[in-house]
């Protein structure tokens, strides 16, 4: 009998490979952001919300050199500091992250609304539960246990740590199916609320779901997101579908709790003989 997974045309979708925080857990993708800040913070200088979050899906070290390679953050940094920054004080900075980072993601770690239901729906059709994240081992060991007491306990789990190349480029999602035994990316659908995290999907040839509401991309937690009048919401979602369609989403889904008619749509599409 042949294998499904290796199958020329799919039936089905195979593996969801879905993004951490901001897709599945901590709405509004906070923890890192908060970390971010922080971190800049304890070493002297001041990060702005929005810089903290421009370079969101990097590894969080290439997360860092990017903040620092911003124009106004760099000018800051001199005027602060008396020269530009170094490769040691990328270090320093990551090493701050690390620590503070550590509480932030115990602090910012609950299941997005909707999310098991969404997972289980996904499981009752045969589909194998995958993850990525730009957070190393070292910060998703306490992330595992925490999720996992509320229930959501992926099939793969591959971090940054595990690969020789982060997001864009598309090592993680391709380790996640071989780790799962799912070798046709057309049976394969990315879902994550960051730009380079849809890149990293397309580049490896897989359905590419980007998050909107929930993301890194509105940014804003569920408190506060709840506390928008209709306007704000739909003003803010068309925003950030914009963007996520621009870096190659084929669908945009609110939140995961979307994800199931997303998924319908997609396995009509591979159906009719599309492909990502």
């Amino acid at each position: 009998m042949s294998d499904p997974s290796v199958s020329a045309t799919p039936a089905s979708v195979l593996a969801v490979i879905f993004d951490w925080a901001g897709t599945v857990i901590d709405f509004g993708c906070m923890a890192p952001v908060v970390a971010f800040r922080a971190a800049f913070a304890e070493a002297g200088l001041e990060i702005s919300e929005a810089e903290a979050r421009e370079p969101m899906g990097a590894a969080k070290r290439e997360h860092i050199v990017q903040i620092l390679a911003m124009s106004e953050v760099q000018r800051r940094w001199k005027a602060q500091f008396g020269a530009a920054s170094t490769e040691a004080s990328v270090d320093d900075l990551y090493e701050r992250f690390l620590r503070i980072d550590a509480r932030s993601t115990t602090e910012h770690s609950d299941l997005i609304p909707g999310a098991l239901d969404a997972i289980a729906a996904l499981r009752a059709k045969g589909a194998k539960i995958g993850s990525t994240t730009g957070y190393p081992r070292e910060i998703m060991e306490r992330i595992l246990p925490l999720a996992a007491a509320q229930g959501y306990a992926p099939d793969s789990c591959v971090t940054v740590s595990d690969v020789a190349r982060g997001r864009p480029w598309p090592d993680m999602v391709q380790a996640s199916a071989a780790e799962m035994g799912v070798a046709n990316p057309i049976a394969c659908v990315v879902v994550d609320d960051s730009p380079t995290g849809l890149e990293a999907a397309r580049a490896a040839g897989m359905w590419a779901v980007g998050v909107s509401a929930s993301g890194n991309e509105v940014g804003l937690p569920l408190d506060a997101w709840i506390a928008l009048d209709d306007g704000q919401r739909v003003e803010r979602l068309k925003t950030a579908a914009l963007r996520l369609q621009g870096s190659g989403a084929h669908f945009v889904v609110e939140t995961i709790a979307d994800l199931p008619a997303m998924i319908v749509a997609i396995e009509a599409r591979i159906a009719a003989g599309e492909r990502p």
